[in-house]
């Protein structure tokens, strides 16, 4: 049998790009197996009572499943992560148990609030919970210098990539997609790196699920993520940013500090400028900014006469400039700052484009 398999073992250590490929497909194929299941078993969760209908934009009730596919995925990347690098016997690190445990209470909160309607204030505090397992765990931001200010910043960051993923997740695969954007590019620039830890298999496998669930996820869907999954989402894509853009690594270490935070700015441009436009707006309006409503920037468009696919199609676009707007900043910086700052200013007019649409759209 290890005759058989060597070969194999050969020729993914002579592709590298192979295994993550590899593993794509096969987490994408098990998740799709597990939407369906539960699709079909399971009809009700995350359903809520018709009298909070009227603040959702869906028309129909769906159950909100996607989540509980995404972590299913994410401890079938633990538990495999051996069978697929078996020497990596000690695979986890204080950072991984860190993540591990972050992502846990985000699905678990998230599944009790898509199942019960928790409080504002106990999904806060389980967010602050997630940012601070994080950032005493080693997946922290590295920006001011300060180990107490870094912290708070680190905290900051997932609590608000938290809500951003949930804000965002408005719009049938809006929020799949963009999130789908932002993991593909983390996993391609740890690869870059050369960074083979259960960090990128873990990503992978979200990768993955997120683009099998988009076939249940698409205009009209048959399911939504829920806060289960947007939760859930929201602790990886915030380590990934972190990671990615934030971090310490050797390749963004020397990077100054406007460049990393410009560069996060871009990779995460589409959940900032909706969550800033909407709390920003629901303020001059005087509404509570904590309050959902039809009045994200999809919503908007889609009054300007977009439909919801083409909406989800351009979002997708603007997300995958932003990624090339990041990848500009983190890796041609000694070619001077006039590009950076050009592609700084495209997206500070982005921003302020739908910020002001949704500001005359709607009142």
């Amino acid at each position: 049998m290890t005759s058989l398999i060597s070969p194999f073992l050969n020729l993914l250590a002579e592709n590298p790009l192979l295994l993550p490929a590899l593993y794509f497909l096969l987490a994408g194929g098990f998740s799709f197996l597990i939407h369906s299941i539960l699709l079909r078993f399971a009809t009700t969760l995350g359903i809520r009572e018709s009298q909070e209908m009227p603040v959702r934009w869906a028309k129909t009730q769906k159950p909100a499943l996607g989540g509980i596919a995404f972590y299913i995925v994410f401890l079938f990347s633990i538990a495999f992560y051996p069978v697929f690098f078996r020497e990596s016997a000690a695979f986890i690190g204080k950072q991984d148990i860190g993540l591990i445990a972050a992502a846990t209470l985000a699905f678990l909160m998230g599944l009790a609030d898509d199942a019960y309607d928790t409080r504002p204030w106990l999904k806060l505090f389980v967010q602050i919970m997630c940012g601070l397992i994080m950032s005493l765990t080693g997946t922290g931001a590295e920006i001011t210098g300060s180990p107490y200010l870094d912290h708070a910043l680190t905290i900051v960051w997932v609590v608000g990539t938290m809500n951003s993923i949930n804000m965002l997740d408005n719009m049938d695969a809006v929020s799949t997609l963009v999130s789908l954007v932002i993991l593909l590019f983390c996993i391609l620039s740890s690869l870059h790196r050369s960074d083979e830890g259960i960090y990128v298999f873990v990503l992978t496998g979200i990768a993955a699920s997120l683009a099998s669930f988009l076939y249940f996820n698409w205009y009209p869907s048959r399911m939504f993520m829920g806060d289960t999954g947007s939760q859930l989402l929201g602790v990886f894509l915030s380590a990934g940013g972190i990671h990615t853009c934030l971090g310490s690594s050797a390749e963004i270490s020397e990077l100054p500090v406007w460049i990393k935070l410009a560069a996060v700015c871009l990779l995460f441009c589409i959940p900032i400028t909706d969550t800033a436009t909407v709390i920003i707006n629901r303020i001059l309006r005087g509404r509570s900014p904590f309050i959902g409503g039809k009045d994200h920037t999809t919503h908007s468009l889609f009054f300007r006469g977009l439909t919801e696919r083409r909406i989800a199609l351009l979002f997708t676009i603007l997300s995958m400039a932003g990624a090339g707007g990041a990848y500009v900043l983190l890796h041609t910086l000694a070619e001077g700052y006039a590009l950076p700052l050009l592609i700084i200013v495209c997206f500070g007019i982005l921003f302020l484009t739908l910020f002001f649409l949704n500001r005359i759209t709607i009142r």
